[in-house]
């Protein structure tokens, strides 16, 4: 299995309710233990976020509401994977490049990551994300 396989979109529990629906996100939806939780919001009108890969760092992310594109690329392949679900989240393996487009109005988008901030995994230029590929 290529590494942009392991990405793939995860359901997220949801309990049905007249009166609204709620989900739960507990360690037994994602594949890691939970670190850090941050979101993005507000983002502008054709802007991109992302625009890296992490050495080791695994995430989750959901589109609370609204929705955008997840652009993947392992170096070999390229997925494009669009999030419009509140019980439906997209888990991100490391040495994935990503980068985050297309956000609608509203749009909010939820990040579930297996550790705390390193500015030491991560790799922020595509050529050395190629580069480390070989």
């Amino acid at each position: 299995m290529s590494s942009i396989q392991k990405c793939e979109l995860l359901p997220i529990p949801k309990i049905e309710d007249p009166r609204g629906n709620l989900s739960v996100i507990e360690n037994n939806v994602v594949p890691f233990k939970i670190n850090r939780v941050y979101y993005l919001y507000d983002v502008p009108a054709g802007a991109e976020r992302g625009g890296h890969a992490h050495k080791k760092l695994q995430q989750f992310l959901i589109a609370l509401s609204g929705s955008f594109d997840v652009i993947l690329n392992d170096g070999k392949e390229v997925k494009t994977i669009t999030l419009n679900k509140p019980f439906e989240g997209l888990l991100i393996t490391s040495e994935i490049w990503r980068e985050l487009k297309n956000f609608s109005s509203g749009a909010v988008c939820l990040v579930i990551a297996s550790d705390v901030f390193s500015e030491d995994d991560y790799i922020r230029e595509f050529q050395d994300f190629l580069e480390s590929k070989v």
